[in-house]
């Protein structure tokens, strides 16, 4: 866990693959706590500290992930993510190239909660949920390309499900079809950076997380 940012509202941290944001049966100290704690040191804060988890990413996920001091905060950051008023920017390494060099996907998602997968249909199906997100292709080697992606909607899995229905599966999500896993576990996607207007001041506020302590992240990304 990283801080990137603080104030009296609201603290944005970077995510390290393999944490969790909220507690599961795994049992394991999720990234909420670690916040929590880290709040309680710096500041000498007597008592239970107030967290509030705005969005989360998952485990195998790296990146930006922002919590709400208060409780003010927490209300009018639920409703910017609910209405889509926060501009969420994510890093993919994939397996192959895709055709255009940069395009808007729209489909349908269905979720599968037996397998904690997501399916995608060209056409509304019952269940499924519309899911929209914009690419475009910022470097490439000779076997990865590194897609920046944006996302129009919030939907389960959704950047892993239809990247990998374009024929661009992440590198390291073999639930998604790539071809092996990464060896720390993670796969190679990276919430990059987050923009909205801060929630009390109004300021504008973007803020950008490192990307992972990896050979092929610093290689992909050094000319950007």
């Amino acid at each position: 866990m990283i801080p990137l940012y603080e104030d009296n509202h609201l603290i944005i941290v970077a995510k390290s693959s393999g944490e969790i944001v909220q507690g599961d049966k795994t049992g394991d100290v999720p990234l909420a706590e670690t916040v929590k704690q880290y709040i309680k040191t710096v500041h000498a804060k007597p008592g239970n500290v107030f967290l509030g988890v705005v969005h989360r990413l998952d485990r195998p996920v790296s990146g930006v992930v922002v919590f709400a001091k208060t409780s003010k905060a927490l209300a009018r950051l639920n409703t910017m993510f609910r209405d889509g008023q926060v501009k969420k920017t994510y890093w993919a390494i994939t397996q192959g190239r895709p055709q255009k060099m940069e395009d808007t996907i729209s489909g349908w998602l269905t979720r599968n909660e037996k397998q904690n997968k997501s399916y995608t249909h060209d056409h509304e199906v019952k269940g499924s949920k519309k899911a929209v997100l914009s690419y475009k292709l910022r470097a490439v080697t000779d076997r990865y390309s590194l897609l920046e992606v944006s996302l129009l909607t919030g939907r389960h899995h959704q950047i892993r499900c239809q990247l990998a229905a374009i024929g661009c599966p992440i590198k390291g999500d073999l639930k998604y079809g790539a071809r092996r896993s990464n060896a720390d576990g993670s796969i190679s996607l990276h919430a990059r950076s987050v923009q909205f207007e801060h929630p009390v001041s109004h300021e504008m506020i973007k803020v950008e997380a490192p990307v992972p302590e990896d050979n092929l992240w610093r290689d992909i990304t050094k000319n950007l």
